[in-house]
Parts: structure tokens; sequence; C-alpha cells
């Protein structure tokens, strides 16, 4: 089946419960649409508010209610992988976020998200805000927000650069030839972009540097353009640079975040320790 969406007003004399609503609306089975609705595919706007996830299949409706599913039958069968909370400041924690799976779900679904799973993992006990993000073939560390408060002041040291990024990466070809160290300062998408690198090894047999890299602007995939644009494009990178795909993931990971934490009022740091030779 390919994915579909499906958009319907309740009308009097239709179904008031979610999930029967939609079975008549959509001609899926009542299994599918729940399934959907646990993972984040059914959205519902009551009148006079705003387009919300609807979980609940008996959720009562009324008319005028508006509902749409979102339907990827693909994506609801994944089973995404696991992250881990590595440290909790109650006003924010710190997860390893695995390669694969999303910063934040979409339209068709959150289950495959990082905000979802913290969500689940918290349960009622804390709001969740997300102040950053990391693509979804890379791994590494994220905050997560649990207050508006918290969310203001994280998005306020992301937003002025108050946070040092730093990353590891394995890129094709050998580095050093251009520099052991460097700073690539190559405009993205008509911003200020500025990377900063230094190879820490290369691997003659598989042709592959090391790289540790602190980004000091936040654009669009940034590490993985930069080093494409100069020739040494990320490791299994599905996007950029040429021949460079299905070879067991992307070798990109944020290691580390190091920031004054605005509730403690002094610097810290959080990392995962090293790969092993």
């Amino acid at each position: 089946m390919e994915p579909f969406t499906k958009k319907a007003t309740v009308q009097k004399g239709d179904p008031l419960g979610a999930a029967d609503f939609l079975v008549a609306a959509s001609g899926l089975s009542k299994t599918k649409i729940k399934d959907a609705m646990n993972k984040g595919a059914v959205w519902i706007k009551r009148s006079k508010g705003k387009l919300n996830r609807l979980r609940t299949a008996t959720a009562s409706l009324r008319p005028g209610d508006q509902l749409e599913l979102y339907y990827d039958p693909e994506l609801l069968a994944k089973k995404p992988p696991v992250a881990h909370r590595l440290a909790d400041r109650q006003n924010y924690s710190i997860w390893l976020k695995p390669a694969g799976l999303l910063a934040q779900g979409t339209m068709y679904g959150d289950h495959c998200s990082l905000m979802r799973q913290a969500d689940l993992f918290f349960g009622v006990q804390r709001e969740i805000f997300l102040v950053h993000r990391l693509d979804r073939e890379a791994a590494g560390l994220m905050v997560l927000a649990h207050s508006s408060q918290a969310a203001a002041a994280f998005s306020e040291i992301f937003r002025n650069n108050l946070i040092v990024k730093k990353y590891r990466t394995e890129v094709r070809g050998d580095l050093r030839s251009k520099a052991p160290k460097g700073t690539i300062d190559l405009p993205l998408d008509n911003k200020p972009a500025v990377t900063e690198y230094a190879v820490e090894s290369y691997n003659e047999n598989t042709n592959t540097s090391l790289v540790r890299v602190i980004i000091k602007t936040g654009r669009l995939h940034q590490i993985r353009r930069h080093f494409e644009m100069i020739g040494f494009p990320v490791i299994g990178d599905p996007r950029y640079g040429k021949d460079n795909k299905n070879i067991g993931g992307m070798r990109l990971e944020a290691v580390s975040l190091s920031f004054r934490c605005p509730f403690l009022r002094k610097e810290v740091e959080y990392r995962i320790p090293d790969k092993p030779e």
C-alpha cells in the first residue's frame, strides 16, 4: 500500500468514536487505525483549537472536529533504534541519539523520534521541548529541555552560539594532504558557515581520515556539506558525495557538548567515550 493522507470533518450522524470514525473515513481496519494513532499519525483540530496529535482510539468527537490521517505503512512498520539517557538535570536531560532516529516526528508519525522516546520514558512527569537538532543519519548527544524556562534558556544558548559542539567523523581520502588542521569557511544557503577540523589519523587501507570537528555555526547538514565541498565526503553519507552509500551507516557522531549551565551557573561538559581502536 502506498502512503496516503485522509482529511475529514465530523458531521452529524457520523461515528463519534475517533477510531470508528477513521475506519469509516479511510477504509482501513480498526487495528491499523489504532496502530497509526498510537504512533502519532493521526491529528485532530477542534473548533478554535490548533492541530494536535490524537492517540486515544476511544476519544469522543463532536460535529465540526477535523481529523487528519497520514498513513505510511512502511514507516509505521519500522522499529526504531533506542536512545539512551546519559544525564538528568531535572530542567534538562542529555541523550545519546543513535543513527537512524529522528530528533522529532513528522506528520506521518513520531514513534521513530527521540522526543517520543523521551516522552514515554518520563511519562507525565516531564514536558519535552526540542531545542536543537541532529541529522537522522548521525549519532550523538542531544539536549532536551523540560520546562518552558529551560527551553527558552537553551534556545538562546544555541542561537547565540554559546555552546561548543564537538563531532567525530570519518571522511574519504587523506585529509592531511590538504591540511592536518584547518577551517572551512564557505557560506551555506547564503549564510556564513564555519567548520574547524583536525585530522586524528589516516587509514591507508581504507583511504579514510578520522577527523575531530567543531562547528562555529549551525547550518543545515553543515559538516556533511562542508567536507563534500572540499572533496572529502563523510563516509556513508547517503546524500552528499559520490560512491558513498550502503557501507554500514554514516560515520558522523556528536561526541561532546560544552556550555554554561543556565541553572548551575557554571561551565559543564557532556561527552561520550571515545571508540576503542
